[in-house]
């Protein structure tokens, strides 16, 4: 990644001047990562920016989520680097730093409406870049297998501890002879229904190391601590609800696809998961869900989070910071990303102000239509509980996250390693890792 960097920075002082094309426009190119519905969210925003002035052009540069730092880095080897785009969440620093994305701290400057500060991107406590939106996790439910075993919802308010949400998960897990874990003759091997599934994608996993008062890195990010004994045994305690309990499937090369693998399956009864798929999968899933807070192990916490929107150097980049600055305004994807669901607004008023929270979860085209429990989740929720995720303050972290750790972490998910054996061993790989350039 170092290598293709600077060979990137040396392409990038190659690149000629802007030029108009034959419309008498500059044409810039946005990149971004998601399915087909945020697909069509993206695309509804930048009709409606090219509609409103003939200066600018925007396109579109759909790139899979997994493979969207690497593609960039060969984009800019290749002369071809978007304009502007979002960034992976555990790029930003690193391309930061290394001169890849253009200044943009001043951008809500004497701007009515601030970002959340749990959703600025700092370097030494400096911001470099905002994100989108805010994101956070949740507990997604299936109502009508709750109602099946005669179990209550989940609380939007009070939210399950770990023992708790295991017993429940249990009680929604059962073999194809109805015999559920822990009963005579139930069979692991032949089972119908999983009472969860959390989301084992990689960085989705600090949560529990925070929720067990442990933490993967320290809070100025120069220290990693994931080899506390809080944070192995969230990992641990994790793996274990598919290893042990049989409660959840087993899943050993995490995909970014939670509600998927979990309740979208139609054989699990809760997922956790972001809530942007409150807009990006349950449209399209015939389920009668609900959403309430993450399962607690000692500390209630939920992780924010989102994409960064940031205009990249290069010749078009006056044109890109334009654009960047409306489109990363809620009203300009007010329709497209927030009402549907996909994004959350990222400013302090649409959570603190009852004109804000009516705005957008008492809309009658937000998709998720309980406003109570949408309030106590989204809203009061993220203002408490909700910590920026490693990456808003943690260097490196698409090493130790996306490459270290998910590859190590997939003999925990199989069970031929305990968390605490693989951790220790890599432990100084990730110290490494995180240091300073």
């Amino acid at each position: 990644m170092k290598k293709l960097l600077a060979l990137l920075l040396c392409v990038m002082m190659l690149v000629p001047m802007a030029a108009m094309a034959d419309d008498g426009r500059i044409h810039i190119t946005y990149s971004f990562w998601g399915n087909q519905t945020e697909a069509e969210g993206v695309q509804a925003a930048l009709d409606e920016f090219n509609a409103s002035q003939n200066r600018i052009f925007v396109e579109p540069m759909q790139i899979p989520n997994e493979e969207y730092t690497e593609t960039l880095v060969n984009y800019a080897i290749a002369g071809q680097l978007p304009d502007c785009g979002m960034v992976n969440e555990n790029a930003v620093l690193y391309f930061a730093r290394n001169g890849v994305m253009a200044d943009v701290s001043d951008m809500y400057v004497g701007e009515a409406l601030q970002p959340m500060d749990c959703i600025t991107f700092r370097d030494g406590g400096t911001p470099v870049g905002y994100s989108s939106c805010n994101e956070i996790l949740v507990l997604y439910y299936n109502k009508d297998m709750f109602d099946a075993a005669g179990i209550p919802y989940p609380s939007a308010t009070e939210p399950y501890t770990w023992e708790e949400f295991l017993e429940v998960s249990r009680q929604l897990t059962f073999d194809k002879n109805g015999k559920h874990p822990g009963e005579e003759g139930f069979d692991p091997n032949n089972i119908v229904q999983y009472g969860c599934f959390v989301n084992n994608w990689t960085w989705q996993m600090e949560v529990w190391a925070l929720s067990n008062g442990g933490a993967w890195f320290s809070e100025d990010g120069t220290q990693v601590l994931i080899n506390s004994p809080e944070a192995i045994e969230s990992i641990q305690m994790v793996a274990d609800l598919a290893l042990v309990h049989h409660v959840a499937p087993l899943n050993v090369i995490p995909e970014d696809n939670g509600v998927g693998i979990g309740i979208g399956s139609g054989t699990v009864a809760m997922t956790t998961d972001g809530t942007w798929r409150l807009g990006t999968d349950f449209p399209n899933l015939d389920i009668n869900y609900g959403i309430a807070p993450l399962p607690v192990m000692k500390e209630q916490v939920t992780l924010c989070t989102s994409g960064l929107t940031g205009v990249f150097n290069g010749p078009n980049q006056a044109a890109a910071y334009e654009f960047v600055k409306w489109y990363t305004r809620e009203e300009s994807n007010w329709n497209s990303l927030i009402l549907t669901g996909i994004w959350m607004p990222k400013s302090e008023y649409y959570y603190t102000t009852e004109d804000g929270i009516n705005a957008w979860l008492g809309n009658e085209a937000y998709p998720f239509k309980d406003m109570e429990a949408g309030r106590a989740v989204l809203v009061d929720y993220t203002m408490n509980y909700a910590k920026p995720a490693c990456w808003y303050y943690t260097p490196n972290t698409q090493i130790t996250t996306n490459e270290i750790l998910f590859t190590a972490l997939q003999s925990v998910w199989s069970g031929e390693r305990t968390a605490e054996d693989v951790i220790n061993e890599i432990y100084p790989e990730l110290c490494d890792a995180i240091v300073i350039d």
